[in-house]
């Protein structure tokens, strides 16, 4: 493999179509404010280097970068890549991951607009990520460790299983399709509208208006706060180990709790409704 050391690249695609390269201690910037600087590559390793210009990383394979920085003015960065690693990196590009498959983000701190959309096969273990629409339309996903920050959070999401997380976002998980959240804390109005078959095992719910028009939603073990108009026209299997603010409206199913502050089924009750609201 050949390295590169301790240099200054701010040349147009500056090492354009590489293959079997390390590149360490460098720096992507200068008046030349070239673009690409590593698009179309192929085995390659980057660490302790700053990128400060854009796309560096379009159409690689097999990348590993560890310990680098990625500025706000290194813009869409990561772009129809495959079999890539970010570990220890400090990331605050927009639109930071598009189109990508199969990559690993290792305790990583991301700042970016529009992060990991339309990517397939990621995992994500530790670090914090601050984002809007994060991984819309992303499937195939594992997370572990995470603390996020961000409005509209999953949206489209398939396939995706969560663990001791801590989730500040609001509209989380709309339209997902069989996503399960173990051992974690969400937080934020509107979570799971439209969602089918999300589970939740052990979670902390808090927010307005949780879980309505919800498809086959499964609860278990978790716990509720400042969550009122629950589960409005939602097919739910749900035992919550707290008192819920109030249920409006559920559709089908059973719903177990220590106690409601309100239970609302009004006029606006759909034609067959028969859900199961018990305390326990």
């Amino acid at each position: 493999m050949k390295e590169i050391k301790d240099q200054i690249f701010d040349e147009e695609r500056a090492l354009y179509c590489s293959n079997g390269l390390m590149v360490s201690e460098c720096t992507f910037a200068g008046a030349a404010d070239g673009e690409s600087a590593l698009k179309e590559s192929r085995n390659i390793t980057v660490e302790k280097s700053r990128f400060e210009l854009r796309y560096p990383f379009w159409h690689d394979d097999d990348l590993t970068v560890r310990d680098c920085t990625l500025t706000s003015t290194c813009r869409a960065p990561v772009w129809y890549t495959k079999n890539a690693l970010f570990e220890n990196c400090d990331m605050e590009s927009v639109k930071a991951f598009r189109e990508c498959d199969n990559v690993t983000i290792k305790n990583c701190r991301v700042v970016s607009p529009e992060l990991l959309w339309n990517c397939h096969n990621v995992h994500i273990e530790g670090g914090e990520m601050t984002s809007e629409y994060f991984m819309m339309g992303s499937s195939d996903i594992e997370i572990d460790k995470l603390t996020f920050g961000g409005k509209y959070s999953f949206q489209y999401v398939k396939n995706a299983v969560i663990r001791n997380s801590v989730l500040n976002t609001k509209d989380a998980f709309w339209h997902t399709e069989n996503v399960s959240v173990y051992d974690s804390v969400i937080s934020g109005e509107y979570a799971a509208w439209y969602s089918k078959n999300l589970r939740l095992y052990r979670c902390k719910i808090i927010g307005t208006q949780p879980f309505c028009y919800a498809e086959d939603l499964y609860m278990e073990d978790c716990t509720m706060e400042k969550c009122d108009l629950s589960f409005e026209n939602t097919t739910v299997n749900a035992t919550i180990n707290s008192v819920i603010d109030s249920v409006k409206n559920p559709f089908h199913g059973r719903i177990a709790a220590k106690g409601y502050g309100e239970i609302i089924l009004d006029e606006h009750l759909r034609e067959g409704a028969d859900c199961e609201i018990v305390t326990f």
